[in-house]
């Protein structure tokens, strides 16, 4: 309670400092919530009027809160986390404890990405700026009967700014902490007739907020550029069309992690005591391991990431119908070097190389707004390939002193077909049905685990296939109490594919597919707007009966453990959220969300792996006895409650306006399976101050991010040897210079 009460001190003074001048404004000015349309339900409709669960946040949110990854929406949007595990640069989601953890790069995620409508299937695909960004929806739920893929925990939707019919151009400086600095700009309007044009482009650099507890060499400087064209032609009125080309670059350094036990005794037998500073890290790269990966001797953790692709949408109005159709093709070429050990000992160095290709169509009809039956129906096909693979250096740790190699291919292409309808029985009542089949083969070619030195060896070879052929679908019932109050209550089944486990391995078992898994979802909830829509008040509760849950676990023989991606046979989840929205005043606005969520394995026979590990023999390293227990009852490792929230007001001093807002976050403690300990919940507080001229064009802003300086950790692990914490930056400060025209 005391954690809850900190946000409420936070909104109450800043509501106290506010000048008495602004808090006298006539009672006769409106104060009401903005009417945001979006497109979830692949029309243009007041958020207000979707029955299903789903947040939105505009672009000006995105810059007044500092929002720059996607990694910074865990901070607005209830029920979401975003991690990327062992500090690397892939994106792991969550929604309502529903995610795939994984840091290899060929499985997909549970939480379906889309920018301007194109799927980003593969996490480390979406680890780029969000710059000129419209608005971001957040879907809750399983999603397929309306989205090109198929997912089990909901859908993050992308919509890009397009080109205006008018000249418009824009640019935003800022200069911060650590020698950050950051630079967005865009220019858009007419090319010709019936022709428009946006250019944007962004691009960072510094930050380096860590550094190295040997040398005190920094750590975290960015280097990320990025541009994005859009160009959109209107030949008739009944057509649309619209072209999408971007590129990005990251070049940036990796996270580095920090030890959590102590002491820490390395291979090579140096004590590494426990890391007490927020900022200090550790890393180390031997000779050949420097020469395998084609880095310099002296390489500290870093990115050489860069992502290309274009997209076509066509929108042509039949009259009876709207003809939608997306042709797609975008590339991801990573390249990373992270030090799990987080110690200059060469422990569990690792390099990732991966070319990742992934071209899709999508066709779809839907009906014309307003009639009493809304239908849509549309077919989508992708073909995806992951290639490549990781080094790892493991020539310092005790139980190993050798460096290897993974390799594979893999294949993907699927097709699913998709409807959706929703007809209006009466005024006030209606239903809602979908469905969708799909049709997935997976194959996995030549995957090799190799030992490269001192001792070469092939521990494993394989070539794997896998094939799932799903129906889905969602049933619902939408009951308008009034103008201002929407109920409504479904039930849908989601899916997501299986894979494969891309470790070293040595190991066959570790090998086989893990198979598909599947969440059938109840929710119900409500939509209301009161005091003449000054406050709007969403609610929603649901329930998750999860089957063959995909989940990241380990594989132990006596010879050996490694990990190894797994299905939990049966669990379940259920929650509740509360998002509010509050104008008392027409420049003051107060946004809360709470959110509870709570789940348990109520199938799961597995390994006991404190006492597999008291069970190994400590002359010959083996596992003389495997002890496995009945793992029903346990949490599932996600956080219980997350609230978040925001205050901004803005008021007039003379010739000048001044904007004010904070914005505050909370999420509760978890566990993390793979370093067996806790990760602390956190408060997170950022705090800014806008000001403009009245008749002016140009506006300076002050921010700070993390106000309290509070420590927070993203994720904890335990890879080969020592137990680390990625941590979250602190305190960063700085100031900001926009212009539009």
């Amino acid at each position: 309670m005391k954690r809850l009460l900190l946000g409420a001190s936070v909104a109450a003074l800043t509501l106290a400092a506010l000048p008495a001048a602004a808090q006298t404004q006539s009672e006769a000015a409106t104060a009401s919530v903005d009417d945001v349309i979006v497109t979830a339900q692949r029309r243009a409709e007041s958020s207000q009027k979707v029955g299903l669960a789903l947040t939105v946040i505009s672009g000006e949110t995105l810059d007044d809160r500092n929002i720059q990854t996607v990694n910074d929406l865990e901070n607005t949007v209830p029920s979401l986390e975003v991690d990327s595990q062992l500090g690397g640069g892939q994106p792991q989601f969550r929604i309502r404890g529903v995610g795939l953890t994984d840091y290899a790069a060929n499985n997909t995620s549970t939480v379906g990405i889309y920018v301007d409508e194109v799927a980003y299937p593969y996490g480390v695909m979406t680890q780029g700026l969000l710059y000129d960004i419209a608005r971001v929806e957040v879907l809750r739920g399983p999603q397929g009967t309306l989205y090109g893929r198929n997912t089990t925990g909901g859908a993050v939707s992308v919509i890009t700014n397009a080109p205006t019919d008018h000249v418009a151009a824009g640019l935003n400086l800022s200069y911060g902490s650590y020698d950050a600095a950051k630079l967005e700009g865009y220019l858009s309007g007419p090319v010709a007739e019936n022709l428009t044009a946006r250019l944007s482009v962004a691009a960072e650099s510094g930050g380096a907020w860590q550094y190295n507890r040997d040398t005190g060499e920094s750590l975290g400087d960015k280097d990320t550029k990025a541009a994005r064209l859009r160009v959109n032609w209107r030949p008739t009125a009944q057509t649309d069309i619209d072209l999408n080309l971007h590129y990005s670059r990251d070049q940036s350094d990796g996270r580095g992690l920090r030890l959590i036990t102590s002491p820490f005794t390395a291979g090579g037998g140096r004590v590494y005591p426990i890391d007490t500073s927020h900022r200090i890290t550790g890393w180390g790269i031997s000779p050949y391991f420097a020469q395998l990966i084609g880095a310099s001797p002296n390489a500290k953790p870093f990115r050489d990431n860069e992502g290309k692709g274009v997209s076509l949408r066509l929108n042509q109005d039949l009259t009876w119908a709207t003809l939608t159709a997306i042709a797609s093709y975008e590339t991801f070429d990573r390249n990373e070097f992270n030090d799990w050990d987080a110690t200059a000992s060469n422990e569990a160095g690792t390099f990732f190389f991966n070319d990742i290709e992934t071209s899709s169509q999508e066709v779809r009809l839907a009906s014309p707004t307003g009639g009493r039956a809304q239908w849509l129906a549309g077919v989508y096909h992708a073909n995806e390939s992951v290639d490549g693979g990781f080094y790892s250096d493991f020539s310092q740790a005790r139980s190993l002193g050798f460096y290897m190699s993974t390799t594979y291919g893999q294949k993907v292409e699927t097709t699913g077909v998709f409807g959706n309808l929703d007809y209006r029985l009466t005024d006030r009542l209606t239903l809602v049905g979908g469905l969708r089949y799909e049709d997935e083969t997976r194959e996995l070619n030549n995957f090799k685990t190799e030992i490269l030195s001192p001792n070469p060896a092939i521990r494993a070879t394989a070539s794997k296939s896998q094939s799932m052929r799903e129906w889905t679908g969602k049933l619902g019932v939408e009951y308008t109490i009034s103008d201002d109050i929407l109920t409504y209550a479904n039930v849908s089944r989601g899916v997501k594919s299986g894979g494969f486990t891309t470790y070293n391995s040595g190991l066959p078992d570790q090998l086989e597919p893990f198979k598909f898994e599947e969440l059938i979802a109840y929710e119900t909830g409500v939509k209301s707007s009161f005091f003449d829509r000054k406050l709007q008040f969403n609610a929603a509760a649901f329930y998750y009966d999860y089957r063959d849950q995909q989940l990241q676990g380990v594989l132990y023989t006596q010879t050996g453990r490694v990990g190894r991606m797994i299905n939990v046979p049966k669990s379940h989840i259920q929650g509740a959220e509360i998002e509010a929205v509050w104008r008392p005043l027409p420049n003051l606005t107060i946004t809360q969300a709470l959110a509870y969520k709570y789940g348990e394995y109520d199938e799961f026979f597995f390994v006991n792996a404190t006492a597999t590990e008291a069970a190994k023999d400590p002359v010959t390293g083996q596992y003389n006895t495997i002890v496995y227990s009945d793992r029903a009852g346990e949490r599932l490792p996600f956080p219980k409650w997350d609230y978040k929230g925001s205050v901004a007001y803005d008021w007039q001093m003379g010739d000048w306006g001044v904007e004010a807002q904070t914005n505050y976050a909370f999420r509760d403690e978890k566990f993390s399976t793979s370093s067996n300990s806790i990760i602390d919940s956190y408060w997170l507080v950022n705090a800014g101050v806008t000001v403009r001229p009245m008749n002016g064009n140009y506006a300076f802003g002050v921010y700070v991010n993390n106000l309290t300086d509070s420590y927070s950790e993203e994720s904890r692990n335990r890879f080969i040897s020592a137990a680390t914490g990625s941590p979250n930056p602190p305190r960063t400060w700085g100031v900001r210079l926009s212009y539009r025209y």
